[in-house]
């Protein structure tokens, strides 16, 4: 599996091995030593996945320390535009996001370290997205950002008129007033 560093300090995109033939594919979808040959303390507890449509915006999800959550996330059909959000205070991209393409056809994984809101829109007809977490979801330490917060500016490649947004991810704070304790 090939480990690409982005410009965001412990965001990662995960390249792994793709072995093709006449009956289909086969990859590795997680080797906890690529992990720790990496120096990243991931010890999955929970693994979640979701189906959505067309135009589904979802996110800017975190969860409040000591609650937070590192995710592993991937695209097993379909194609999104997965966004994370670096909420960690001290670092010198606090505040900026980095965004990649998952896909069916691309396999690609995108590691997200605690300390980031994440969040993803559907570019397909419909997408099914899968996630494994290091922590396990906790109510009380859910909050989220705004999709269309204006200090973010993210483009989410999905006209505006075709979003689907729930009503608790259209309720949620700007970025500039949310609680974050990173």
């Amino acid at each position: 599996m090939k480990v690409v560093k982005t410009n965001i300090e412990g965001l990662l995109v995960l390249e792994p091995k793709v072995f093709t033939d006449s009956r289909g594919y086969f990859l590795e979808s997680w080797n906890n030593k690529v992990f720790l040959e990496n120096n990243l303390d991931f010890k999955p507890v929970q693994q979640n996945e979701s189906k959505s449509s067309y135009g589904v915006v979802r996110g800017l999800h975190y969860q409040l320390a000591p609650y937070s959550q590192a995710k592993l996330v991937r695209v097993i059909s379909g194609k999104v535009l997965d966004v994370a959000v670096d909420l960690r205070k001290n670092s010198p991209s606090f505040g900026k996001y980095y965004s990649v393409i998952l896909s069916e056809e691309n396999k690609k994984q995108f590691f997200i370290p605690k300390g980031f809101a994440h969040g993803f829109s559907v570019l397909s007809d419909f997408a099914i997205f899968s996630y494994m977490c290091d922590e396990y979801y906790s109510p009380e330490h859910e909050r989220a950002i705004s999709y269309n917060d204006n200090f973010l500016n993210i483009d989410w490649q999905v006209p505006f008129d075709k979003m689907i947004i729930s009503n608790k991810d259209m309720a949620a704070p700007c970025f500039k007033t949310a609680e974050y304790n990173f």
